[in-house]
């Protein structure tokens, strides 16, 4: 992606830490990534930045970057694995190995290790670095990679199943389906385990769990449903295992919106479609054969992140939004659509909560990839809100 050399000071900037108010993400880049690729004005992007800042929509300002606190070797990184600490001395490691290796081995080197975490900072460090590579930039990409390793949560890939003993399903839509059958034949029961899995104990944390993530609300309930997991979570379907990768991203992209639409504007299910797109950001830059395991570690930890929800959408929801978009295009040139975006773009520029201009940029670029399947164009003016912070945060943060 072409950028100016304000866009990459921007980008390049070192002055903030990467969280703030203990677990909450600095999205200010990713915000810079999509207002970028949409075309906005280098200074519109200069004032979204010194704005956020000063003061992000949860109605707190970024916290100043933090000094590093150890020298971390190839002998220690894996210790800081969702430890939560030491992101400035992260980036130095990540740093001088770049500059040792170069980036394309760092990233083949260290990134399969770090991708069943992938949901850790409700997804945001994936997508600090999947979007770090869609506009190539070094900094970030360093930044990415540290976040990932403060910030990582398991979805425990190694637990799913082989295609051999998995469902038949021959699509990732037929295996939404078939998972919101499940949920619709026994919905109060799992509805019912997810909240209770969800709960924040008055206790003891359970094991492996941070306890930042106690003060946040969700992503405790996303690390607790991840750890505990379901077998409808880990059944490996045959398409996964069977289809050309290619073709499996756009089935993704395609079911996750479906499933955005099923709840439209929901917070948490816009983050699967903005970390999907850094998903595959990264695994382009990886051999081959890791591509199957990328996906895996995907729809695993995205089944997970909506079990957590304790609401999976019903089948006959989901299945006659599938009958209204499974064939549906828009019809003509892509010109004939470009003033419709142009609105959705304006909308976007216009907006505080930087999740959104994130949802038409990755939305658009899959309305053009696809020629036009009007589920994208759709999707793309369903816009969210800000979430209220629980209660929680009336504590302070534990670091």
């Amino acid at each position: 992606m072409n950028y100016s050399p304000d866009i990459e000071r921007l980008l390049n900037d070192r002055s903030h830490h990467i969280e703030f108010n203990g677990h909450l993400s600095n999205h200010v880049k990713h915000a810079v990534v999509a207002l970028n690729g949409l075309g906005a004005h280098p200074q519109h992007i200069r004032d979204y930045y010194e704005s956020y800042t000063r003061l992000t929509t949860y109605g707190y300002g970024l916290e100043p970057a933090r000094p590093a606190q150890n020298t971390i070797t190839d002998d220690t990184w894996r210790t800081y694995l969702g430890q939560r600490t030491d992101f400035a001395g992260l980036c130095d490691f990540f740093d001088r190995k770049e500059q040792e290796l170069g980036m394309d081995e760092v990233l083949r080197r260290y990134v399969p290790e770090l991708l069943p975490g992938w949901v850790g900072a409700f997804t945001h460090a994936t997508i600090h670095l999947g979007w770090a590579l869609d506009i190539d930039n070094r900094w970030m990409t360093i930044e990415g990679l540290a976040y990932m390793v403060f910030s990582y949560v398991p979805c425990h890939p190694e637990r799913a199943s082989t295609a051999h003993d998995g469902p038949a399903d021959i699509s990732a839509i037929q295996s939404l389906l078939r998972i919101a059958s499940a949920w619709d034949e026994d919905r109060d029961a799992l509805r019912a385990w997810a909240q209770r899995t969800g709960t924040v104990p008055q206790g003891p944390l359970p094991d492996g769990i941070h306890p930042e993530l106690a003060r946040s609300g969700l992503q405790y309930r996303n690390a607790r449903m991840l750890a505990e997991g379901h077998p409808l979570i880990y059944a490996t379907p045959v398409w996964l295992a069977t289809e050309d990768p290619a073709d499996i991203w756009e089935q993704l992209y395609y079911a996750v919106t479906l499933l955005y639409l099923a709840q439209p504007g929901d917070f948490v299910l816009l983050h699967l479609l903005t970390s999907l797109h850094a998903m595959e950001q990264i695994a382009q830059q990886l051999p081959e054969e890791t591509q199957r395991y990328i996906l895996t570690c995907y729809w695993t930890g995205m089944l997970g992140v909506v079990f957590a929800l304790a609401d999976f959408p019903p089948r006959k929801k989901l299945a006659a939004l599938h009958a209204a978009f499974s064939t549906a295009a828009d019809a003509g040139p892509a010109e004939t659509w470009e003033p419709d975006w142009r609105l959705s773009i304006a909308r976007s520029f216009e907006e505080e909560e930087e999740h959104n201009p994130k949802l038409v940029y990755v939305m658009r670029q899959m309305w053009h990839r696809t020629t036009g399947r009007s589920i994208y164009r759709v999707a793309a003016g369903q816009f969210t809100t800000t979430p209220a912070l629980p209660p929680s945060f009336e504590e302070p943060p534990t670091a």
